[in-house]
This record gives structure tokens, sequence and C-alpha cells, in this order.
């Protein structure tokens, strides 16, 4: 048996898995595998109640990896997510005492409540895979993944992400309702226990590690690449943009297409690799100019019509 053909057999368990838990979102499992693949970190941003920590959770137990989950409040300090230095009494001596952080997944739920500065304790871990406690650097067990949950109508008591927070996640989606025939089958499936309870890990930790190195290796012709690139531009030029995708973006936006193609079966990514992610992998990173607020328009609605307007090469 093949290393490809053993890759395609559990990309297709792990969406079967992820399907029993979340139902009627195929797209959406689909995204968060090209966040993981991608070797990135997914925000997660919908009412509450949709199943937003079930899929991250659920994620987690497909694997044998270690996970950890932290309640973001206000009163949440750095140190309770990177840990800090512990005083032995013995011999008066410090050690460095870990945080959940030393984790392969980190569910990070209700980010948005937590302070700026705390908010801020993620942002070296989540680009260099490292913590910096006390002048001393701790590299993070591999792979890290942060996943990460927000409601965007609740904004009591709440701190929004800023532009360089946002920047760190590859992907930010919203899971929706399900529809009718789905939420009753929902309904009937956790009528004796929680699906989740039943899931099985269908990969380890070096396998998952593996199958993100065959994702780095997926072909992207020049043409491609010049194809996202004239994408990520478009955003720093747009009339109704006020700050443009980054160089940080562009970098997430082509390894997110070679996850998805990598997904699809393929070893190459295609332009509509790139066009179906440019939403959920560019709009988060943009500002909009405060005439374009006011005119009602949104990230996402911008950067769709930017794909639309943006000739795709032959």
């Amino acid at each position: 048996m093949t290393r490809e053909t053993t890759h395609d057999e559990t990309v297709a368990r792990l969406r079967e898995a992820l399907g029993t838990v979340i139902r009627g979102k195929p797209d959406r499992i689909e995204l968060l595998l090209v966040g993981l693949l991608a070797g990135g970190h997914v925000l997660l941003e919908d009412v509450p109640g949709v199943g937003k920590t079930t899929l991250a959770k659920a994620l987690a137990r497909c694997f044998t990896i270690d996970f950890a989950r932290v309640q973001f409040t206000p009163d949440l300090l750095p140190a309770d997510i990177l840990g800090g230095l512990v005083l032995n009494p013995a011999d008066g001596s410090f050690s460095f005492h870990r945080g959940p952080i030393f984790t392969n997944v980190l569910l990070a739920d209700e980010i948005n409540r937590a302070s700026p500065r705390t908010q801020s304790a993620l942002l070296e871990a989540m680009n260099e895979a490292q913590v910096t406690v006390e002048g001393a650097t701790h590299p993070l067990p591999q792979p890290f993944c942060v996943i990460a949950t927000q409601n965007p109508v609740d904004f009591h008591g709440t701190y929004p992400l800023p532009e360089a927070q946002l920047d760190r996640f590859l992907l930010r989606f919203a899971l929706g309702y399900p529809a009718p025939e789905q939420e009753m089958k929902i309904l009937f499936a956790h009528q004796q226990a929680d699906p989740i309870a039943s899931l099985e890990p269908v990969a380890t930790a070096d396998e998952l590690t593996e199958i993100q190195r065959a994702v780095a290796e997926v072909l992207v012709k020049p043409d491609v690449a010049e194809y996202m690139l004239r994408l990520v531009g478009a955003t720093r030029d747009h009339e109704l943009i006020e700050l443009g995708v980054s160089t940080r973006g562009a970098l997430a936006f082509f390894r997110a297409g070679q996850a998805r193609a990598f997904l699809s079966g393929r070893s190459y990514a295609s332009p509509d690799d790139y066009q179906r992610l440019a939403v959920p992998t560019l709009a988060h990173r943009i500002v909009l100019t405060s005439e374009a607020r006011y005119t009602g328009a949104t990230p996402g609605a911008v950067v769709a019509d930017l794909v639309a307007q943006t000739a795709i090469p032959v």
C-alpha cells in the first residue's frame, strides 16, 4: 500500500468520523481540515449552540494527540495559558510550570472575552510555535493547532480581536444552522449519548505530521501562484479596502490552496481551490474603509466581488 493511498484513506475516515458529529456540513468540515493539514489555526465565528466547540473537540478525538480547552474570560491572565515560574520551597529555586498551551490542539473558547493582554499571549505561539516566559523560550509540541471560537453578536464584556491576532488565523468561517432534516438526525443521535463519546482515533500525531508534509509538497504552478497573488494584490488597491492582505496572509492563502487540493485527491492546486478559499482565508485580513462600512459592505462580499472580477488563468 502506497503512502498516498494511506493518506487518502486517513482523510476519508476523518471526514466520515466528523460527519457523524457535525451533520450536513461537509463544506465546513473540509475547511477545518484545510486549516489543520496546512499547519494553520482556525477561528470559528457563529452564534452559540451551533456546534463550534463540538467540532473542535471531535477533531481532537480523531487523533491520538493531546487536547486542551481554555475558557476565555475577562479575568484570564497570560500565565493561565502559557504557564509561569513556580517556587520550589525546598531549595528556593524556580522551575517552569507549563500552561495548557503546551498541547497539540488548543481550543480557545470564546476568545474575544479575554482582555487584549491575554489575547496577545497567543501571538508568538500561533506564529512561531513557541512561547517566551521570563526570557526563556520553550518550543511547543508538534503538530500544534489553535481552534478558537467567538460569538459575533454578543458584544457585552468582549474585546474585538485586533488585526494582528486575526492575521494569525489561517481561516475564519461560520457553521450556520443545520437544515431541518439534518437537525432531526441530530436530535435522535443525541437521544442516548453524545456522539463524540463513540469517536475513535483514526490517526496518530506522527501520521498527521506526515500528511502535513505531503500537503507542503502539493504542486502550485507559476500561473496558479500568479493568479493567487493577483487576488491578494487586488485587496491592496481596492477603493473600499483601507488595509489589504499582508504577506503572511498570502503565505496562508498559498498553503490553504495546497491543503484543499490534497483533500480533493490532487497533487496540484488549481485556480478553483483559491476561488473557493478566498473568502474564509482573506476576508478577515482586510479592513474596510469607513465609507464602505456605512454603506453596509462586508469584507466577505468585497472579497467575493474581487474573485468574480479577477481573470482566471487558462
